[in-house]
């Protein structure tokens, strides 16, 4: 995936040899500035210069660049010199609580820092049986694991977490701007959309919404476009529209947990969160689109509550665990309409013809 750090450095070879030639060592944008909050960075202007074997990351970040591996916990360097074409530093990978050293000239503790989903797992406090999914601007189904995985479809990516465990994620690219763009249509802002929504029944009268209006990343389908299938006249009204944008989204989501399932991950619970998650029809419709429970958060910044935690577990030594609200707890009603039809139509999408240039 284009997202994969190794995927990166091999654009760069490719189209910028020159550049990729130039390159001594290869770090993620936090390490990069661990690296300078360190004190380490170019010769005169840094204290303690460049020296780049001082560079770190944490667990969550290395499982990202597709040459490290969760199962031994070592960089498989022989995929970085094929990706980028010769041998580069690489930054040390620290444990989840483990210093990464100080602020220069100050007493401030360095924490090893985390990725985005890593950190909200940590935030959150999810732990096994728990499945989080984000409708944000894009879309993240991910659980918190004590073995790690590996699909070799692709679909699930093999992250590691950071708390020492491990995080299968499937990302989406069509989440919360799917129900931008259908509310757009209709005139009406989100709480007006899934008012419309709950006018309608389970399956929206088999109106049914493959939403990819900007690609997808899974599927696998850059040039992929939004379709609506199922029109009649019974079911081409606002209602079923609505409702069929929020069935559609959340059954790309849903996927994404069934191919989390496939590698063995069990789920007791749907933790969901981000912006869409609050609104009252998203919650009752994804309680009937989703198998497990579904529980809804108390809306919050929990990237950055991971990070407090690992602030606090690094300079303490002792994991902090703080409580999380519950906002709401939609009954379960699942119906399985919603994605027997959703299933009917997602393979006639993803085999629709890629989109030409004008």
């Amino acid at each position: 995936m284009a997202s994969f750090t190794a995927g990166k450095l091999r654009w760069l070879r490719d189209h910028e040899p020159g550049n990729a030639a130039r390159v001594a060592a290869v770090a993620l944008p936090h390490d990069w500035l661990t690296w300078r909050l360190s004190g380490y960075g170019p010769a005169g202007s840094a204290p303690l210069g460049p020296d780049l074997d001082a560079l770190v990351t944490d667990r969550s970040e290395a499982s990202g660049t597709a040459y490290w591996n969760p199962f031994t916990g070592d960089y498989d360097l022989e995929l970085l010199e094929l990706a980028l074409g010769h041998p580069a530093i690489v930054p040390r990978v620290l444990g989840p609580a483990e210093r990464a050293g100080t602020v220069a000239g100050a007493s401030t503790v360095l924490g090893p820092g985390a990725g985005d989903n890593a950190a909200g797992a940590l935030g959150l406090g999810a732990s096994g049986g728990d499945v989080v999914v984000s409708i944000g601007t894009s879309g993240t189904v991910f659980a918190v694991t004590d073995r790690p995985t590996c699909d070799e479809s692709g679909t699930v990516a093999g992250f590691a977490d950071a708390s020492g465990s491990f995080l299968p994620l499937v990302a989406t690219l069509n989440a919360a701007r799917v129900l931008d763009a259908v509310a757009g249509l209709l005139d009406v802002d989100h709480d007006g959309l899934g008012g419309l929504a709950l006018e309608a029944p389970p399956g929206a009268l088999g109106l049914v919404l493959l939403p990819y209006f900007e690609g997808e990343r899974t599927p696998d389908l850059p040039d992929a476009t939004a379709t609506l299938f199922g029109m009649t006249l019974a079911a081409t009204t606002r209602p079923a529209l609505a409702r069929a944008a929020i069935e559609g989204m959340l059954c790309g989501l849903a996927d994404g947990l069934e191919a989390v399932h496939g590698q063995g991950v069990a789920s007791e619970r749907v933790l969901l969160i981000g912006g869409a998650a609050q609104n009252a029809a998203v919650q009752r419709i994804a309680a009937q689109t989703f198998e497990p429970p579904v529980v809804v958060p108390e809306p919050g910044e929990y990237v950055a509550d991971g990070a407090a935690v690992q602030a606090a577990w690094a300079l303490t030594g002792d994991r902090p665990r703080w409580p999380v609200s519950i906002a709401a707890e939609p009954a379960p009603d699942h119906q399985p309409v919603i994605r027997r039809q959703y299933a009917r139509y997602a393979t006639a999408g993803r085999l629709s013809p890629p989109a030409t240039a004008p």
